[in-house]
């Protein structure tokens, strides 16, 4: 049995002076004695780098699958969703800002004490058929993650991280077999990641290809901002590079709504959702959905072949399958994912 608390970090390397350099995330921070990393949950203690949020669960939920969202992955499964406190992205329309900037707002690190042990055996118990490490930016927590992936790769359930992709081909490679499926946000061009989340593109850009080469199942969200995000140049310049990995790959086009340090925008018109969507299917993306616009229709799967209407949803239910061992039961075309009916 795993204990929790603070735990001597994966992935870094010792430097003069007692400093460390993370080797985690793409800011590779080199971080003094005493000092915390961007993220604010690894700290270097005389030399030695720490997680201090090993086992520090501050949420945890029975979600569906397509809350992730991921629409290509056990279609109306439930996942076990759980997050630590800390981020290494400093995003001003983050909705769960409460517990990903909590670190640098607050003092301690708060959580319910959890290990690896009690999370899977959760999810078994609950019925979950995955689970999903979420909420925040699951690389921040990587060493708990990467444990319960690996109990949880052994007791049959599929591991998924819904996250910004800002992750190193380390991590990457770390997680090759014990990761099953991923949504990464693909937020804006460099100038968007550089105002808006303290980050850089080309990192996530990467991240994305990687996964896919590893056989991850890969599906990609972009929250569609007004003044930000929403070019029609920025969307074709989306779906030309997920067409340049795989035309497969689901691009979720979501509608924002004020929140946090940005709320001086309205929520996204569902025209320019509908834009994108057109956008990505004429470009040659094969499925492409509008998110947080229950009803719309822009969250139902089409056959990219002939045009039948494949999962029928309404937000996160599903309400009608026309598919048989993952083809078109109108004209046999396979349809591209991880557990399709």
């Amino acid at each position: 049995m795993r204990t929790v608390g603070p735990r001597e970090a994966m992935l870094y390397e010792k430097m003069t002076e007692e400093r460390v350099k993370c080797l985690l995330c793409a800011h590779g921070c080199v971080i003094k004695p005493g000092k915390r990393g961007i993220c604010g949950v690894r700290e270097n203690r005389n030399g030695v780098l720490y997680s201090l949020v090993y086992g520090k669960v501050v949420a945890r939920h029975i979600d569906p699958i397509e809350k992730k969202p991921l629409f290509h992955f056990q279609p109306s499964s439930r996942s076990y969703s759980i997050a630590t406190v800390g981020c290494n992205f400093r995003c001003l329309h983050c909705q769960n800002w409460e517990i990903s900037q909590w670190p640098r707002l607050y003092d301690g690190i708060p959580g319910e004490e959890m290990t690896p042990e009690d999370v899977v055996n959760e999810a078994v118990l609950t019925g979950c058929s995955s689970i999903s490490y979420t909420y925040t930016e699951p690389t921040i927590f990587f060493e708990f993650a990467y444990d319960c992936c690996i109990l949880a790769t052994e007791k049959g359930l599929k591991n998924v991280f819904v996250s910004n992709g800002y992750m190193t081909d380390e991590a990457i490679d770390r997680l090759s077999g014990i990761l099953h499926g991923i949504n990464i946000d693909l937020k804006g061009d460099d100038e968007f990641y550089r105002k808006v989340c303290g980050a850089r593109l080309s990192p996530v850009l990467n991240s994305i290809r990687r996964l896919k080469e590893l056989g991850v199942w890969v599906e990609v969200t972009t929250l569609v901002i007004p003044g930000l995000n929403d070019r029609e140049d920025f969307f074709e310049w989306v779906a030309d590079f997920l067409i340049s990995v795989d035309p497969s790959i689901p691009w979720h086009v979501t509608q924002f709504y004020p929140t946090y340090k940005m709320t001086d925008r309205g929520k996204t018109p569902l025209s320019t959702l509908r834009k994108a969507r057109e956008i990505g299917l004429r470009k040659g993306l094969k499925f492409v959905y509008e998110g947080n616009v229950p009803g719309e229709g822009g969250e139902n799967t089409y056959c990219p072949n002939c045009s039948e209407l494949l999962i029928e949803r309404f937000g996160f239910s599903i309400t009608g399958i026309n598919l048989k061992d993952s083809r078109c039961t109108k004209c046999g075309t396979l349809i591209e994912g991880i557990g399709l009916p």
